[in-house]
């Protein structure tokens, strides 16, 4: 029996005894698991494909209420929409404050805490997903933003077979301070610096080399991890709006115009329509697993109208608005459709999702602080988490990191800071111990066992790296 056969067996074993020692003694229980077993194996065995595809969608500074599934009225998302109502929906994922740590923390499933070093860097003795995968015999590709090391072998060396890339081994930025993420952008393909001049938009470079690896490898396994470079400012004309100009060299302003942000998601939903109809043209949709997130919250001047509400992104800060991201997973034929999921869900947990739908069994000597959502994924219950935990420093330095525990409703940080986030999510009224009752209490309780279980986490050897860099 393979790996994953034994994870899902695990589970499905799991909710056989738990309802038989419900309804029966114990001996009874046990016959009870004996005459079920095989019937459960067979039923998941057939439902779940082995080694399926998997395509991860990561948008840059697209926080939760920019979708329509989740309530945002503001802009257009069918495509994201559709997935949603195929597919599974959370509610409460969390991410970084920020790009970098969001995606040390997604590729090596550990908290910043124990192995960030600083911006713009992934400390390169980390295991990644890719290399896991990789290992496992997936073909892998990486294409969009890197800002992960500018060493030219770096995407090879964290584990991908290929890559196109913006921000590699080159500035954001052209000899004329352009920027050169969007119109005829500066790339680097494999390591390899690449110009564009004749009306290229790197969005559309980047998910036209996601499709052509996917139409390569369309008969074995792949990976393709897809850090969008939309909807990241500048905000900017997209093709086909009144203002694109294909003779642009790129934004000299860093934020641009946020009156380009709408048509910049709406671009990002047309690029995954396009990624969804490759898989459908080449009849892999009821064997690859998508999913799509976002590596932080809105960038701060954009705001946008959710259920109601206005929402003012917080990019870089610590609260809902810059680290509560959509979370979108869609499997055809394997996840139940229409499916909302309360469970907390923190960016370590991605790659030992990842790896438990790849079937693979993680080293035993790779300690991660991520916690598989693969059961979520399938109708199982799982082992939902209790609380998240975020430490953030972009420099990372201890000393100015802002530090907090979670679960679905409270938070409390590690200056002591204790917040109600269902009637105060912009943080303005901490709990005060003397109005906390007998509920409140156990979950703040809950809360410091969890900050004090990382208050030592932080290795010295790096900080012995920040100062030598």
């Amino acid at each position: 029996m393979t790996s994953k056969n034994n994870q899902r067996f695990f589970f499905c074993l799991t909710d056989c005894i738990f309802t038989a020692m419900t309804n029966f003694s114990k001996t009874i229980a046990l016959l009870g698991v004996v005459a079920f077993m095989s019937g459960c194996l067979t039923a998941t065995d057939q439902k779940v494909p082995d080694r399926p595809n998997i395509i991860l969608i990561m948008a840059d500074d697209l926080g939760y209420e920019c979708l329509g599934a989740n309530g945002g009225t503001s802009y257009n998302t069918p495509e994201l929409d559709k997935l949603a109502k195929s597919g599974i929906r959370f509610e409460h994922c969390y991410s970084q404050p920020l790009c970098t740590p969001t995606r040390v923390k997604l590729m090596t499933g550990i908290y910043n805490v124990r192995n960030y070093v600083k911006f713009g860097v992934l400390d390169r003795n980390q295991t990644t997903f890719a290399h896991l995968l990789k290992d496992a015999g997936y073909a892998t590709c990486i294409a969009g933003k890197w800002q992960l090391g500018s060493q030219p072998d770096s995407p090879g060396h964290f584990g991908f077979d290929e890559s196109c890339l913006w921000q590699h081994t080159r500035r954001r930025t052209d000899g004329q301070e352009h920027d050169t993420r969007y119109p005829n952008p500066r790339l680097e393909i494999n390591g390899e610096p690449v110009d564009y001049t004749q009306g290229e938009y790197a969005p559309d470079v980047t998910s036209d080399f996601i499709c052509d690896f996917i139409e390569r490898h369309k008969k074995q396994p792949f990976f393709a991890y897809y850090p969008m470079i939309l909807t990241h400012c500048p905000f900017h004309p997209t093709p086909g709006s009144a203002d694109w100009d294909s003779s642009d060299r790129g934004s000299t302003s860093y934020k641009g115009d946020t009156i380009y942000f709408g048509g910049m998601v709406s671009y990002t939903d047309r690029i995954v329509s396009k990624l969804t109809a490759k898989l459908n043209e080449l009849g892999l949709t009821e064997n690859t697993l998508i999913v799509f997130t976002g590596d932080n919250g809105t960038d701060v001047p954009v705001v946008s109208v959710m259920n109601g509400r206005k929402v003012a992104g917080r990019k870089g800060q610590m609260t809902d608005a810059g680290t509560r991201v959509p979370l979108i997973v869609n499997w055809k034929g394997v996840i139940p459709e229409g499916q909302v999921c309360s469970d907390l869900v923190d960016f370590s947990d991605f790659l030992p999702t990842i790896c438990e739908t790849a079937g693979i069994t993680l080293p035993e000597d790779l300690i991660i602080d991520g916690r598989s959502f693969f059961p979520q994924l399938i109708g199982r219950t799982g082992n939902p988490r209790d609380w998240i935990y975020i430490w953030y420093s972009r420099a990372g330095k201890d000393s100015d990191a802002k530090v907090f525990a979670r679960n679905q409703r409270y938070k409390l940080y590690r200056s002591g800071n204790f917040y109600d986030i269902g009637s105060d999510v912009l943080e303005k009224a901490p709990l005060q111990d003397g109005d906390l009752n007998d509920e409140t209490r156990e979950v703040k309780a809950m809360l410091e066992q969890a900050l004090n279980q990382y208050k030592d986490a932080r290795p010295a050897d790096l900080n012995t790296i920040l100062q030598q860099r």
